[in-house]
């Protein structure tokens, strides 16, 4: 956090500061550079990439087996009046 200096005599001075020092002095700033990222090892590579494949081969499963309820269906049947067994013996 940014904890601003006080001036020589004493007592903070009003005067109005632009925005982008006051923007600056939000982000933190380091002279320290992180350490470098670990490579993935074969074994995750492997893993993600399986999930991946299971995910897409789900999607496009689902698309393929989904498709012919998409479809209109072509036999007169479907203009007939639907009505459940229960409902003929009356």
């Amino acid at each position: 956090m940014f904890l601003p200096q006080l001036p020589p005599g004493g007592a903070p001075s009003r005067e109005p500061v632009p925005f982008a020092f006051v923007a600056e002095a939000d982000r933190f700033r380091s002279n320290v550079t992180p350490p470098p990222r670990e490579r993935p090892s074969m074994t995750q590579i492997a893993a993600r990439s399986l999930v991946g494949l299971t995910v897409v081969a789900g999607l496009v499963g689902s698309l393929l087996f989904g498709m012919p309820a998409l479809q209109p269906s072509k036999t007169p049947a479907t203009s007939q009046s639907q009505q459940s067994e229960a409902s003929e013996g009356r």
